[in-house]
């Protein structure tokens, strides 16, 4: 068991930058897909100041860490593999905390080694392996939406990257972006794109999540597209004993928009006492 701080870590020659500060139980933040550990830190902020310790990585290619070189194949078990060794390199069981595609990169990295989680708070984890194509057809075809090419122009790039963000943030989303947002997701246009086909081309079933141990909270806004409602409910089936929760007038979004709320419902899980316990 380590309490040593960690600064970064690294994965195949790339840097991953990490920020550790606070005391108590890790809590292990993952951000969502063109973002980066940035987006948790009003949230960080309220857990450090209630006594936790939060471990914040900026995942592959994404804020501070090293760049990912664009066309480089990429997909998203890169980063459950940079979140694995970071949990080793933490050396005891963790909260592990995730929104959207850093959800999903939680979800898949408690599977491998279910004890190492204390619990799992997740937001709209896109594990699109859970939907039913017969019963969540309504799912699908809102999520052809998104053009399935990045084309190879800037100009392309921008398109696909608008229509990403409109899909998740509703309409004028990508134009309600400060330019320093719109510039990053930009510069890391590459890694959500890849990210992102890989994510829907993954056939992980809701199977896969039923030997999960951790006390688990699966939240969805109000707003959320219908992928995104229906992959909490079938998480929340799945997952033993998971709980379940609806944030009234938030979307995908949410634990951005609705960050004090969110942070407020996170802490309140996390300091509750396990069944039992």
């Amino acid at each position: 068991m380590s309490d040593a701080r960690i600064a970064s870590t690294n994965w195949n020659g790339f840097e991953v930058h990490v920020d550790d500060r606070g005391e108590g139980a890790p809590v292990v933040l993952l951000h969502s897909s063109g973002m980066s550990g940035a987006q948790w830190r009003r949230t960080a902020d309220l857990l450090v100041r209630g006594g936790a310790r939060t471990v914040v990585p900026d995942l592959l290619g994404s804020g501070r860490s090293t760049p990912w070189p664009e066309g480089e194949p990429f997909r998203f078990d890169l980063d459950v593999e940079v979140v694995d060794g970071l949990l080793r390199q933490i050396g005891r069981p963790v909260h592990l905390v995730g929104h959207s595609y850093g959800g999903h990169i939680a979800l898949r990295a408690a599977t491998l080694d279910p004890t190492r989680a204390l619990t799992l708070a997740l937001y709209d984890p896109v594990s699109f392996g859970v939907l039913d194509p017969e019963g969540d057809r309504d799912a699908f075809a809102e999520m052809a939406r998104v053009d399935e090419s990045f084309g190879a122009s800037e100009a392309e790039h921008a398109a696909w990257l608008q229509g990403f963000v409109e899909y998740w943030g509703g309409p004028e989303a990508w134009a309600r972006l400060r330019e320093a947002a719109r510039a990053e997701m930009t510069r890391v246009g590459w890694v959500v794109y890849a990210g992102a086909r890989s994510l829907v081309a993954d056939r992980t079933g809701a199977d896969a999540y039923r030997s999960l141990t951790a006390r688990s909270l699966l939240v969805t806004g109000e707003r959320s597209p219908i992928a995104a409602r229906r992959i909490v409910e079938r998480l929340g089936s799945a997952i033993p004993g998971a709980r379940v929760e609806h944030i009234a007038g938030a979307g995908h979004m949410g634990p951005l928009t609705h960050v004090e709320l969110y942070s407020q419902l996170l802490a309140a899980f996390l300091a509750a006492e396990a069944p039992g316990g």
